[in-house]
């Protein structure tokens, strides 16, 4: 019986369990939990994660979450549409979105440069970018929003060297942050001056 008095609870464990900074202990403690509730709030939970695989799509211009095509930032007409930031992350859009104090729109990489772990250039949305910004119609500023460690400054450098040439100007963000510093978890306060106060990035 491996500890547990059923082969479903123990699948819906396992299940929990599988996610990032859920352990055994926890992910049984959210089972049981839910099997407290309602039925039908079970299986809205249940049919919620499902739509994730199939109901998410990727934005066709800027790879960010989206329920269609297109999302919803790239559609709308009173973004700066002369202002690209590059970002690590859809986690990093939010973040930044929360500052209230960027009005352009986004490129979302899908990850950093990173050997170590297996991720080279060809594994992210780069190619995507610098096509994208072949076919801009007007000059466009692209704005290297990624994490002051090794990892995000390499990757800056390798964007920096692919669109030389393609962007009217290359901005980083002011060193408010610290070195090695990720977005997702910078103070909205710092993160928005960080972006008013960019800087042309220099390799």
């Amino acid at each position: 019986m491996n500890g547990y008095p059923s082969k479903t609870l123990q699948g819906a464990v396992e299940a929990l369990s599988s996610l990032p900074g859920v352990g055994s202990r926890s992910a049984l403690r959210l089972a049981l939990h839910l099997l407290k509730q309602p039925s039908e709030n079970i299986h809205h939970f249940a049919d919620s994660i499902g739509a994730l695989a199939d109901d998410v799509h990727y934005c066709r211009h800027c790879s960010m979450i989206s329920d269609g095509d297109e999302c919803g930032i790239c559609s709308d007409p009173s973004r700066d549409h002369s202002l690209i930031c590059v970002v690590e992350s859809v986690r990093d859009v939010m973040s930044i979105e929360a500052t209230g104090e960027y009005r352009g729109v986004y490129h979302v990489l899908g990850g950093i440069i990173s050997p170590i772990d297996g991720v080279g250039p060809s594994d992210l949305t780069i190619s995507r970018l610098t096509e994208r910004l072949k076919a801009a119609e007007v000059p466009v500023e692209v704005i290297l929003a990624l994490s002051g460690d090794v990892e995000g400054e390499t990757t800056s450098f390798y964007i920096f060297r692919q669109i030389e040439g393609l962007a009217a100007k290359v901005t980083t963000l002011a060193r408010g942050l610290g070195f090695g510093d990720d977005l997702e978890y910078a103070d909205t306060l710092t993160l928005g001056r960080s972006i008013a106060n960019r800087q042309l990035f220099k390799p």
